[in-house]
């Protein structure tokens, strides 16, 4: 009697374990490197093959009106804390170690965890403290990790330097970075079928040095693969991240994990100001670095197979800190610590409330070359900035026509005092000029100091 209550005891504990398992989503986050919106052929992009990323958005939902930070590090560390860049950016290429991250949210409830493609996160470009440090992916939540500009820089394409889980990897030039991360990512997706897994791919793609992808006729020249920063390549770059995306994606439907796994891309900021995409008829110049729509409007689609039935175009205001708390909710997670808002119910029909306003914090902390810094606000329509300019910017694109406070109709007064209640909760930027900042940084790192 003893053995048969003990094996039904053993059955039921199997069966709602392997039920709990089930009801957990499997997550894979993509971020691409310097893709504004109007680069995707869904977004009206004339002269970029997407056909996957087309195909992604037109089977779930593809939002116009996500927003990054203007730069690659700013949003890296906004994305993977949940928190804008005034509570815990430090410097550029840098995440602290003491922040918890979205890997680490995952890992402790019971995910496995990986991150593939591009860190830029240790601190080298500074010589901050312990930057040689091989286990950083580790301590913030990932299992595994496959990672170009973990430590020392080099090619991140042709002949990539990449460290894999601890260790320095062999690479010829025949060799190109973004199949390495891709296969990485499908194997432990294969590896982890019966788990519930959450992976995080920042891309190298696309990103400069604009170079020949493996797909395109000028990769027969080995000296094109690795010297030179062609624009004209960057055409063949987008298509072949578009293809780099469809692996992943054939990946989960060969292993029969496509129905219960959240697909989520998006960019990390506009595009180069190198190139100029030909977008419904409009010439867009890139505008990664600045403060107008075209530095941080980026692309984002989520498909879920089972749970977005009603597929469509979401003109919702969206924050990179809106994953971390999208993640929350997933796991169920009482105590929140995000600053974002969760997705969930937006991806689920399910009462989302939009946000009126959405700030930007936006110190680059990186050099005064080609870059814009400021504090600002926006609705879908207009846009203050703390330092007073306010824009119809939906129809002043670039920002050249500002509105004069004494010229307000009554709905843009409205929309003004709105925009400023939201500014004034915002601390200030540093009042030290570029050369100040630089100093004091060079004395941080002599001292081995870490906080600003």
């Amino acid at each position: 009697m003893k053995r048969i209550l003990f094996l039904f005891l053993s059955l039921c504990f199997f069966s709602c374990d392997t039920k709990l398992k089930n009801d957990k989503p499997n997550v894979i986050l993509i971020m691409a490197d310097d893709i504004g919106f109007e680069a995707l052929g869904v977004n009206g992009a004339v002269n970029y093959q997407t056909p996957v990323l087309d195909s992604l958005a037109r089977n779930g939902i593809n939002f116009i009106n996500a927003y990054s930070q203007p730069l690659c590090s700013p949003s890296r560390v906004k994305i993977m804390t949940g928190k804008p860049n005034y509570v815990n950016y430090e410097y550029f290429t840098y995440l602290n170690p003491s922040q918890k991250t979205f890997g680490n949210l995952f890992q402790e409830n019971g995910y496995k965890t990986l991150i593939a493609g591009k860190w830029q996160l240790n601190g080298v470009q500074f010589n901050l403290e312990n930057n040689q440090n091989l286990d950083r992916p580790y301590d913030a939540g990932f299992d595994e990790y496959c990672l170009w500009w973990l430590t020392e820089r080099g090619d991140r394409f042709a002949n990539p330097n990449i460290f894999q889980n601890g260790k320095k990897i062999e690479t010829n030039i025949d060799d190109y970075g973004p199949n390495i991360f891709s296969n990485f990512i499908v194997d432990f997706i294969q590896r982890n079928k019966n788990a519930p897994f959450f992976v995080y791919y920042p891309m190298t793609l696309v990103h400069d040095p604009f170079r020949p992808t493996p797909d395109s006729k000028d990769w027969k020249d080995l000296n094109k693969r690795n010297i030179g920063n062609n624009p004209k390549y960057f055409s063949e770059m987008v298509t072949y991240m578009d293809k780099v995306v469809g692996e992943i994606s054939e990946a989960l439907i060969k292993n029969n994990l496509h129905k219960n796994t959240i697909l989520i891309f998006l960019g990390d900021n506009g595009t180069d100001t190198k190139v100029t995409t030909l977008n419904n008829g409009n010439e867009i110049q890139g505008s990664k670095g600045r403060t107008i729509k075209y530095a941080s409007n980026v692309p984002m689609i989520i498909n879920w197979n089972t749970k977005i039935t009603n597929f469509k175009v979401s003109d919702a205001l969206i924050d990179l800190t809106d994953f971390y708390a999208t993640f929350e909710d997933i796991l169920n997670v009482k105590n929140h610590e995000s600053y974002g808002k969760s997705l969930i119910p937006l991806m689920l029909d399910n009462n989302y409330r939009e946000r009126d306003v959405l700030v930007t914090y936006y110190n680059p902390m990186w050099s005064t070359r080609g870059l814009d810094r400021g504090i600002f606000a926006q609705s879908k329509n207009y846009k203050l900035y703390k330092k007073g300019r306010f824009f119809k910017y939906s129809d002043d694109i670039f920002e050249m026509r500002p509105i004069s406070i004494n010229n307000f109709t009554e709905q843009e007064n409205e929309v003004f005092n709105l925009l400023k209640k939201s500014l004034d909760t915002i601390p200030d930027l540093p009042k030290e000029n570029y050369n100040q900042w630089k100093e004091r940084l060079r004395k941080i790192r002599n001292s081995n100091k870490y906080n600003l």
